[in-house]
């Protein structure tokens, strides 16, 4: 087999490509993260079948859970696709479904409902505003910018992400205090949720904020990111209609799958209906 040769260009020109396949930026970032770190671990030796499956190994060996191992795998399988290194790609750790959440990560609504409290108390109206659109839209942080002036007085918002186009519906009581707020801060167009600059704001800068909250709220630190909050919304609408088609749609999943990954059990819950069942005399 050919040895073949991993160069700073040759990752430049697969963020380049990632672009143009219209990857989300913070999907390109992880990525190319990954595959430096592959490049590092290379030390200067070529890409082989042999070196990206020791580097499987040495993510394996240094702690990393299995479904971080196969995103990592992942950076390393579409980079070597694009390279047409197809004869060095490595397959992904086997991982059994899970049957439910760790408790330590799972955000409950009495959380998020102190975390909410803490920030209005706080002074910090774009972080609270910016939590409740979140969880009662379900959109993903990086899609906060399709949160604009525009959309809140159609009621609904376009957003454009991985080469598909979905529409998200906003509450009208939502678009009421959208509009409030881009009227105080004079905000006649465009995206609501800006930096004192009139900048975008970042996922970065909203984690962050959000960690900041956690002290204030008496929540731990490991339930408190952004994704989470679409994890609450995710739950809460399951509850509500028990569709899991329809919330696919409204998350943006291609698959029904990772919907479900979504609406797991805690495993507290779990165990409650294990308890249930009265198998034991």
């Amino acid at each position: 087999m050919r040895e073949s040769v991993l160069t700073a260009e040759k990752i430049e020109a697969y963020g380049r490509y990632l672009c143009a396949e219209e990857r989300g930026s913070d999907t390109i970032e992880k990525y190319l993260r990954d595959v430096r770190a592959f490049s590092a671990f290379l030390a200067g030796r070529a890409v082989t079948r042999e070196t990206a499956a020791a580097w499987k190994a040495h993510l394996v060996a240094a702690g990393y859970a299995p479904v971080t191992v196969n995103a990592m795998l992942s950076a390393l399988n579409g980079l070597f696709a694009f390279l047409g290194w197809n004869d060095c790609r490595v397959k992904f750790l086997k991982v059994q479904r899970q049957l439910f959440r760790d408790a330590s990560r799972e955000l409950t609504r009495r959380e998020y409902d102190r975390l909410l409290a803490a920030a209005k108390r706080r002074g910090q109206e774009r972080l609270a505003l910016l939590m409740e659109t979140i969880c009662a839209t379900g959109i993903r942080v990086s899609e906060a910018r399709y949160i604009t002036v525009e959309a809140a007085r159609r009621g609904r918002a376009e957003i454009a992400l991985k080469g598909k186009v979905r529409t998200i519906l906003l509450p009208e009581k939502l678009c009421r205090k959208l509009l409030k707020y881009a009227k105080k801060q004079k905000t006649a167009s465009g995206a609501i949720f800006r930096t004192k600059s009139g900048k975008e704001i970042s996922r970065r800068q909203i984690w962050a904020e959000l960690k900041g909250l956690c002290r204030c709220a008496d929540v731990a630190p490991s339930k408190v990111f952004p994704h989470n909050l679409r994890h609450l919304f995710a739950t809460v609408f399951y509850k509500a209609c028990k569709d899991i088609a329809r919330l696919a749609d409204i998350l943006g999943h291609s698959s029904i799958e990772t919907t479900r990954i979504y609406l797991l059990t805690s495993g507290a819950e779990h165990q409650r209906q294990l308890e249930r069942l009265g198998l034991v005399s």
